[in-house]
């Protein structure tokens, strides 16, 4: 369920109004709204990767308190497995409603549905040259490395030299949509129009990141340091809370 902007707009309002910290209007909610949700889906990548050096080491049981399946779940909305082209050349964008969006990066790649290792070139170049490893990597465990011939990104191999040119996918993730609170003026008020509205498309629980994100950036523009202050340190309590 996403967040809904007019709920993270109000709440904005009262904590940035309380002790006359001042008025941030809908068209600097809307800036300081897209780039905070920027900020936060860019951090995605960050904690994913962080998660991921660090787990084996945990022994982590999957739980509710799993983060990294948390992870996963806040990333599912952007995400899509897309067919590579040619089997070496990645797509360049997702369409999702009939509406075409730039791959902002990409993940994990497949051949036949199983998940390729990727390997550095150097080691690619000493398996092609070797049989009996090629061999160890039919099936079940195919391999890929960067490809340096221009217009093509990537080479996959399964079980001999030669490169696969078909079902191989790769999963790709575009940023969120643009957030708005939308407006219509009545006896000179801005008062919500949820029909032209379009709410965060990040998970319910960034909910407080986002409020506390926006104030942060709303004390720089009000020139308000007591409420940048205040909003800084809920968010390096909230990130810390999801790093650890």
């Amino acid at each position: 369920m996403p967040v809904s902007v007019d709920t993270v707009y109000q709440r904005v309002l009262a904590l940035t109004n309380k002790e006359q910290r001042g008025y941030i209007t809908p068209q600097e909610f809307n800036l300081l709204a897209n780039q905070a949700q920027l900020k936060i889906f860019e951090s995605y990548f960050y904690l994913k990767n962080q998660r991921q050096r660090i787990e084996p080491d945990l022994n982590v049981e999957p739980d509710e308190t799993d983060l990294a399946e948390l992870l996963d779940k806040k990333l599912a909305p952007f995400m899509s497995t897309e067919t590579v082209i040619g089997g070496h050349t990645y797509p360049i964008s997702i369409t999702v409603d009939m509406t075409a969006y730039p791959i902002y990066q990409t993940g994990n790649v497949y051949l036949n549905d199983e998940l390729c290792q990727r390997i550095s070139i150097g080691e690619a170049r000493r398996f092609l040259r070797s049989t009996r490893h090629m061999l160890t990597t039919a099936d079940q465990a195919p391999i890929y490395t960067d490809n340096r011939t221009t217009g093509r990104d990537i080479l996959v191999y399964a079980g001999s030299n030669t490169e696969k040119m078909a079902n191989v996918s790769v999963e790709c993730f575009r940023k969120p949509t643009i957030v708005e609170w939308a407006y219509v003026v009545v006896n000179g008020q801005a008062l919500y129009n949820a029909n032209l509205a379009e709410d965060f498309e990040l998970h319910a629980s960034e909910e407080d990141t986002l409020v506390h994100s926006i104030m942060e950036y709303a004390g720089v523009i009000t020139n308000k340091h007591g409420l940048f202050t205040i909003a800084k340190a809920n968010s390096s309590q909230e990130l810390q809370n999801q790093s650890t």
